[in-house]
């Protein structure tokens, strides 16, 4: 079968590897569809790990099943988590799933960026999600994105009429932008650097939207009627967003930081200047369990969220290194989607 192998950013190849053999419990998808992740392109963070398969976005018809496994058959079209929990440990059982260190340790085989994928056996048993009839294959590489989203925003406590500030706009900034306004936010506020972000940022839910080299909290007061922001999202890994996301906080607020920052970035912490300004709580996030990604699809197939419109290039396999190229300078693309059986 065809993979794009990825060894970094600007050298992703077409290669060919084995049909990956499934055992009982398994299943073996062929893949319609995979989203190219922000994280995808982490260089550093894949680095001492080249050459793999990427992807992690997937959806795709069961093309064979493994013994044992009753609740899915060939023909299901499905997506699937490529990170799940053990349930058990003390991490799960608080609530925490995406501590979990089994979370951290399942993964696809190869990866989404292939022709097909085999599932584990604990992939299987709780993390495979059937897509109803009227949710596309392309929609669905949005489960997982959205889910770590849902989560985001369960962790940040969003409530009804807060004012939400999302600083960076790429598409966990839009996902943000446009579950923020779905889940009830009152003004919502959303920068970046590149214009065309923006004005999606402005179609699907952003009140207002400015570039991020202005003074932030100075603009924000500006169309917030004096007030910062409830809500900070933080959605970029850049150093000066974060300091603008604890710039922009309005007492009692929350920031959350979605994004991390490349190796060895700190940012100056003044503990009295969050004593004295009052409750301000700083927080983090990462991934999304099984619960959120089930949300996700609901979400995604009541129509909340129309997730096809942050679709700007579609790629075949043979394509990938432009998909890479793309997402890398992110600057001419907002979601990018590869096609591995086009």
């Amino acid at each position: 079968m065809r993979v794009g192998m990825y060894y970094n950013n600007n050298d992703v190849r077409l290669e060919e590897m084995p049909v990956p053999q499934i055992g009982p419990g398994e299943l073996l998808i062929r893949i319609e569809a995979s989203g190219v992740c922000g994280s995808d392109v982490m260089e550093w963070y894949r680095r001492d790990k080249v050459p793999l398969v990427l992807g992690h976005e997937i959806a795709g018809e069961i093309v064979e099943v493994g013994e044992g496994v009753r609740q899915y058959k060939e023909g299901d079209r499905v997506s699937a988590s490529h990170h799940v929990p053990c349930n058990t440990c003390r991490y799960c059982l608080r609530g925490h799933h995406t501590l979990c260190e089994t979370l951290r340790q399942t993964h696809f085989d190869p990866g989404g960026f292939a022709e097909y994928v085999r599932l584990p056996t604990i992939n299987v048993d709780r993390g495979v999600y059937l897509l109803p009839d009227g949710v596309s294959f392309e929609e669905a590489t949005f489960i997982e994105p959205v889910a770590c989203v849902f989560r985001s925003l369960r962790i940040a406590r969003l409530e009804p009429g807060q004012t939400v500030l999302v600083i960076g706009s790429g598409i966990a900034g839009l996902i943000h932008v446009h579950l923020a306004k779905a889940m009830g936010a009152g003004r919502i506020v959303a920068t970046d650097i590149v214009e065309s972000r923006l004005e999606v940022a402005r179609q699907l839910g952003a009140d207002v939207a400015f570039d991020a080299r202005e003074d932030v909290p100075s603009r924000l007061r500006g169309v917030n009627d004096g007030w910062l922001a409830d809500l900070v999202l933080v959605c970029t890994g850049a150093r000066s967003a974060q300091i603008q996301g604890m710039e922009s906080v309005e007492r009692g607020g929350t920031v959350l930081f979605f994004a991390p920052t490349d190796p060895g970035v700190t940012v100056p912490l003044s503990i009295n200047e969050l004593f004295f300004r009052n409750d301000i709580t700083l927080a983090t996030t990462y991934a999304g369990s099984p619960g959120d990604h089930g949300e996700a699809l609901e979400l995604i197939r009541l129509g909340r969220l129309h997730v096809k419109e942050m679709i700007t290039h579609r790629f075949g396999l043979a394509e990938i290194g432009e998909a890479f190229r793309l997402v890398a300078e992110a600057r001419d693309s907002i979601k990018v989607i590869i096609e591995p059986q086009r």
